[in-house]
């Protein structure tokens, strides 16, 4: 008998090694990001386990410094609904190639209140700029069973401190004249500025 035990004893800690490589491996968690601005510090949690191709692409932007001097230069709603807009703006020397677009339809995200989600043109064009939401946006999310354009917006993080700094950008004064398209009348008189974007523990 205690030959037995020690013959399966021998067994099983020769199998262990096996056994813990083919567990599964433990969900990522989200990465903490703290974008200082000239309004005040918004803490992001970015989630790179549901949302990892446009998770990757902002942690990109904030580990080459690449949101560093940008801004928040538009804002659309008013009060506690709306989104701010910021980022590179399409600066050449800033922006990393288009990504991959990843649907509300697969991340399981949705446009709630405090999402970020990345601007677009086209599907699979975003770049360095992104949007924070007020309120809740369902509209923004993937539609598949809509006509047209129905892929809607990538969420990839959300605000989990800061919020109100948000609403102090979203309620900032604008200008009349500039931006062009829908875009005028919707861009900050004085843009906030991204003072330094930077992971935190």
């Amino acid at each position: 008998m205690i030959r037995q035990l020690a013959l399966f004893l021998a067994a099983f800690f020769c199998l262990a090694p096996a056994l813990a490589q083919d567990a599964p491996a433990a969900p990522l968690a989200d990465v903490r990001v703290a974008l200082d601005t000239s309004a005040g510090r918004i803490l992001i949690a970015v989630h790179v386990a549901r949302a990892p191709v446009t998770a990757a692409n902002f942690l990109h932007y904030v580990d080459q410094k690449r949101l560093d001097g940008t801004s928040f230069y538009r804002s659309v709603g008013s009060a506690d609904y709306g989104f701010v807009q910021g980022g590179a703006q399409n600066d050449p020397r800033r922006l990393l190639p288009p990504i991959k677009h990843e649907p509300t339809s697969q991340t399981g995200l949705t446009h709630d209140d405090g999402a970020l989600s990345m601007a677009r043109y086209a599907p699979g064009s975003a770049t360095g700029d992104f949007f924070i939401v007020l309120g809740k946006m369902p509209g923004m999310d993937a539609h598949p069973e809509a006509a047209g354009d129905n892929q809607g917006f990538a969420v990839f993080a959300h605000v989990v401190e800061g919020m109100d700094v948000v609403k102090a950008i979203l309620a900032a004064p604008k200008s009349p004249t500039a931006g062009e398209g829908v875009m005028k009348g919707q861009m900050l008189e004085q843009p906030v500025k991204i003072l330094t974007a930077r992971r935190i523990p």
